[in-house]
Protein backbone atom coordinates (compact mmCIF):
# COMPACT_ATOMS: atom_id res chain seq x y z
CA UNK A 1 0.00 0.00 0.00
CA UNK A 2 1.00 3.21 -0.92
CA UNK A 3 2.02 5.67 2.14
CA UNK A 4 0.08 8.76 3.24
CA UNK A 5 2.69 11.13 2.55
CA UNK A 6 4.47 9.60 -0.32
CA UNK A 7 4.66 12.50 -2.92
CA UNK A 8 3.63 15.89 -2.23
CA UNK A 9 3.13 19.26 -3.87
CA UNK A 10 5.17 22.64 -2.19
CA UNK A 11 4.03 25.79 -3.56
CA UNK A 12 7.42 28.04 -3.30
CA UNK A 13 5.36 30.87 -4.31
CA UNK A 14 4.69 34.24 -1.82
CA UNK A 15 7.10 36.54 -0.35
CA UNK A 16 6.88 35.24 2.87
CA UNK A 17 5.44 32.33 3.27
CA UNK A 18 7.63 30.15 0.51
CA UNK A 19 10.34 28.75 2.88
CA UNK A 20 7.83 27.47 5.51
CA UNK A 21 6.33 24.18 3.06
CA UNK A 22 9.28 23.56 1.62
CA UNK A 23 10.52 23.25 4.87
CA UNK A 24 8.04 21.23 5.76
CA UNK A 25 8.36 19.29 2.51
CA UNK A 26 11.91 18.47 3.57
CA UNK A 27 11.45 17.23 6.64
CA UNK A 28 8.93 14.47 6.06
CA UNK A 29 11.13 13.90 3.06
CA UNK A 30 14.21 13.20 5.68
CA UNK A 31 11.34 11.73 8.01
CA UNK A 32 9.40 9.43 6.21
CA UNK A 33 10.73 9.35 2.47
CA UNK A 34 8.33 11.24 0.89
CA UNK A 35 8.81 12.40 -2.61
CA UNK A 36 8.79 16.60 -2.75
CA UNK A 37 7.95 18.15 -6.30
CA UNK A 38 8.52 21.72 -5.49
CA UNK A 39 6.52 24.31 -7.97
CA UNK A 40 6.58 28.06 -8.58
CA UNK A 41 3.60 29.15 -11.37
CA UNK A 42 3.99 32.10 -13.49
CA UNK A 43 0.92 33.69 -13.37
CA UNK A 44 0.47 33.90 -17.06
CA UNK A 45 -3.22 34.17 -16.84
CA UNK A 46 -3.23 36.75 -14.65
CA UNK A 47 -0.54 39.14 -16.91
CA UNK A 48 -3.04 38.29 -19.65
CA UNK A 49 -6.22 39.75 -18.10
CA UNK A 50 -3.21 42.74 -16.99
CA UNK A 51 -2.81 43.05 -21.35
CA UNK A 52 -7.01 42.91 -22.00
CA UNK A 53 -7.93 45.45 -19.37
CA UNK A 54 -4.64 47.95 -20.99
CA UNK A 55 -3.03 47.89 -17.62
CA UNK A 56 -0.38 46.90 -19.52
CA UNK A 57 1.12 47.05 -23.05
CA UNK A 58 2.73 43.95 -24.87
CA UNK A 59 5.86 44.92 -23.56
CA UNK A 60 5.27 45.45 -20.17
CA UNK A 61 3.62 42.15 -20.06
CA UNK A 62 6.50 40.21 -21.72
CA UNK A 63 9.13 42.23 -19.18
CA UNK A 64 6.49 41.16 -16.47
CA UNK A 65 6.93 37.61 -17.35
CA UNK A 66 10.30 37.16 -17.99
CA UNK A 67 10.50 38.69 -14.19
CA UNK A 68 8.03 36.35 -12.69
CA UNK A 69 10.29 33.84 -14.36
CA UNK A 70 13.11 34.50 -12.88
CA UNK A 71 11.74 34.74 -9.02
CA UNK A 72 10.37 31.49 -9.78
CA UNK A 73 14.26 30.41 -11.20
CA UNK A 74 15.10 31.82 -7.74
CA UNK A 75 12.28 30.39 -5.64
CA UNK A 76 12.88 26.96 -7.01
CA UNK A 77 16.84 27.24 -6.48
CA UNK A 78 16.05 27.93 -2.94
CA UNK A 79 14.32 25.00 -2.19
CA UNK A 80 17.22 22.77 -4.02
CA UNK A 81 19.23 24.83 -1.35
CA UNK A 82 16.79 23.94 2.16
CA UNK A 83 16.77 20.49 0.92
CA UNK A 84 20.74 19.77 0.34
CA UNK A 85 21.57 21.40 3.40
CA UNK A 86 19.39 18.85 5.29
CA UNK A 87 20.79 15.67 2.97
CA UNK A 88 18.13 15.78 0.51
CA UNK A 89 16.71 16.41 -2.26
CA UNK A 90 13.45 18.10 -4.18
CA UNK A 91 12.55 17.82 -7.64
CA UNK A 92 11.20 21.17 -9.12
CA UNK A 93 8.72 22.91 -11.59
CA UNK A 94 8.83 26.15 -13.40
CA UNK A 95 5.07 26.21 -14.29
CA UNK A 96 3.17 28.84 -16.56
CA UNK A 97 -0.71 29.49 -16.42
CA UNK A 98 -3.21 30.09 -13.34
CA UNK A 99 -1.53 29.20 -10.08
CA UNK A 100 -4.77 27.55 -8.70
CA UNK A 101 -4.80 25.53 -11.94
CA UNK A 102 -1.19 25.10 -13.03
CA UNK A 103 -0.84 23.95 -9.39
CA UNK A 104 -3.75 20.67 -9.30
CA UNK A 105 -2.98 19.84 -12.81
CA UNK A 106 0.66 19.13 -11.70
CA UNK A 107 -0.71 17.33 -8.54
CA UNK A 108 -2.85 15.10 -11.06
CA UNK A 109 -0.29 13.95 -12.86
CA UNK A 110 2.00 13.38 -10.34
CA UNK A 111 -0.49 11.78 -8.65
CA UNK A 112 0.19 13.55 -5.19
CA UNK A 113 -1.01 12.36 -1.90
CA UNK A 114 -1.36 16.32 -0.79
CA UNK A 115 -0.37 19.87 -1.59
CA UNK A 116 1.73 21.67 0.75
CA UNK A 117 0.58 25.66 0.99
CA UNK A 118 2.29 28.94 3.11
CA UNK A 119 0.20 30.67 5.27
CA UNK A 120 -1.60 33.43 4.24
CA UNK A 121 -0.04 36.50 5.71
CA UNK A 122 -1.05 39.71 4.24
CA UNK A 123 1.26 41.77 2.60
CA UNK A 124 -0.60 43.41 -0.14
CA UNK A 125 -1.92 43.23 -3.33
CA UNK A 126 0.28 40.02 -4.55
CA UNK A 127 -0.51 38.28 -1.39
CA UNK A 128 -4.49 38.71 -2.32
CA UNK A 129 -3.74 36.72 -5.67
CA UNK A 130 -2.12 34.34 -3.67
CA UNK A 131 -5.02 33.72 -0.83
CA UNK A 132 -7.63 33.42 -3.79
CA UNK A 133 -5.06 30.73 -5.35
CA UNK A 134 -4.90 28.41 -2.42
CA UNK A 135 -8.39 28.80 -1.60
CA UNK A 136 -9.18 27.89 -5.35
CA UNK A 137 -6.22 25.14 -4.95
CA UNK A 138 -8.05 23.64 -1.67
CA UNK A 139 -11.57 23.17 -3.18
CA UNK A 140 -10.09 21.66 -6.42
CA UNK A 141 -7.42 19.39 -5.36
CA UNK A 142 -7.29 15.75 -6.03
CA UNK A 143 -5.35 15.42 -2.48
CA UNK A 144 -5.20 16.96 0.53
CA UNK A 145 -4.00 20.58 1.55
CA UNK A 146 -2.31 21.43 4.22
CA UNK A 147 -1.91 24.76 5.20
CA UNK A 148 1.87 25.10 6.84
CA UNK A 149 2.39 27.53 9.24
CA UNK A 150 6.18 28.99 9.62
CA UNK A 151 6.50 27.99 12.97
CA UNK A 152 5.91 24.58 12.55
CA UNK A 153 8.21 24.31 9.88
CA UNK A 154 11.01 25.66 11.14
CA UNK A 155 10.55 23.07 14.54
CA UNK A 156 10.28 20.44 12.04
CA UNK A 157 13.30 21.30 9.90
CA UNK A 158 15.43 22.50 12.50
CA UNK A 159 15.11 19.36 14.38
CA UNK A 160 16.48 17.39 11.20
Amino acid sequence: MKGLLSKVIVLAEGLYSSAAPVKYGVALAKIFGTEVIAAYSVDTAAIRHLSRSRIFVDEESAEYERSLEETGRRRLAFAEELAKAKGMTVATRLLKGSIAGEVVRLAEEAQADCILLGGWEHNGDFQDILIEASREIANLAPCSVLIVKSGDAERAYNAL
